[in-house]
């Protein structure tokens, strides 16, 4: 990835206040510009995808509404989205900023790091270094939405509830809403705890994150959008989950129960539950399907009114 100012203006993009900074710049194509940013929360260069509004500048004399999207599990990062569904054809002439970070594996959050704290710092990277280089060098502005599908759902919510303010509306796809929910009569083998962590990491780290769900308590309740819930009221929110079974969007016959995905639906439900009883209003959609990009790309197509409205 070539180092370079924004659009090529000789200028380099302020750095975040802790020194964050971009390293390497590459413009795909005309709305799609591709960040490397190295930040001294995080073990290596991170990436970050943009896709452009109309008329966007580095030197404009406006700033833009900001769409975050996140992604799930290890193994994806900033071009899943547009690797996977029809966000750049769908989203072409609206008049926002949106924002695709590698989110690593770390279920966007600070690492506890059995009480040492340190890297990897992921939250701190999104939310204060990467916000403010887009807010100083990419004309990013202060009306901001996010979504995100699995890992990606649960730290949307996680992250509009943990930062009051700082997202008008907030949206999860498939995203685990009960960390601490336990289910061990519809699961055989891990509780949900386990699963919706260790998905996607080394079985002897996950505990790293956040410590162990029982000693640590306080730290998994702080993190888990459940627990979380009342901090969302005047957030717009959009919730969506399959039960796990195959659906329209599963054609290869004999595919069993999705163990995943119907876990994720019980506890996005017992969240809107949740939400219901303490005023906060819901758009819900819970369908027949399991985990995976097609059932994403439709929600996120039924999401963007609800996130957009807020934001432009």
């Amino acid at each position: 990835m070539a180092t370079i100012a924004p659009g090529g203006t000789g200028a380099a993009p302020a750095p975040a206040g802790d020194g964050a900074a971009v390293v390497g710049e590459r413009r795909r194509s005309t709305r799609v510009l591709d960040l490397a940013v190295r930040s001294p929360n995080l073990p290596g260069v991170a990436h970050v995808r943009l896709l452009l509004p109309p008329g966007w500048s580095p030197d404009a004399d406006r700033t833009w509404p900001v769409l975050w999207l996140l992604h799930g599990v290890c193994g994806q990062g900033h071009t899943a989205w547009t690797d996977n569904t029809d966000l750049e054809r769908r989203t072409e002439g609206l008049d926002v900023l949106i924002v695709l970070p590698d989110g690593g594996c770390a279920n966007y959050s600070d690492w506890w790091n059995r009480g040492a704290g340190g890297p990897p710092k992921w939250e701190t990277f999104h939310l204060a270094e990467l916000r403010q280089i887009l807010e100083r060098g990419y004309r990013a502005g202060t009306a901001r939405a996010i979504a995100g599908s699995g890992l990606g759902g649960t730290g949307a919510l996680a992250y509009a509830a943990r930062h009051r303010g700082l997202f008008r509306a907030a949206a999860s796809f498939s995203g685990t809403l009960d960390l601490l929910h336990r289910d061990p009569a519809a699961l055989d083998g891990p509780d949900l705890v386990e699963l919706s962590v260790a998905v996607g990491r080394p079985a002897a780290d996950w505990r790293a994150l956040w410590g162990d769900p029982c000693e640590q308590r306080v730290v998994w309740r702080h993190h888990n959008p459940y627990d979380l819930a009342d901090r969302l009221a005047g957030v717009r929110l959009y919730l969506s989950g399959g039960d796990g079974t195959p659906g329209p969007y599963d054609p290869l016959p004999g595919r069993g129960p999705d163990a995943v995905e119907a876990l994720a639906c019980r506890t996005g439900q017992a969240f809107a539950a949740k939400l219901a009883r303490l005023g906060i209003p819901a758009a819900t959609h819970f369908y027949r399907g399991t985990h995976g990009w097609p059932y994403w790309e439709r929600e996120l197509n039924a999401a963007l009114p609800v996130l957009l409205a807020e934001i432009i």
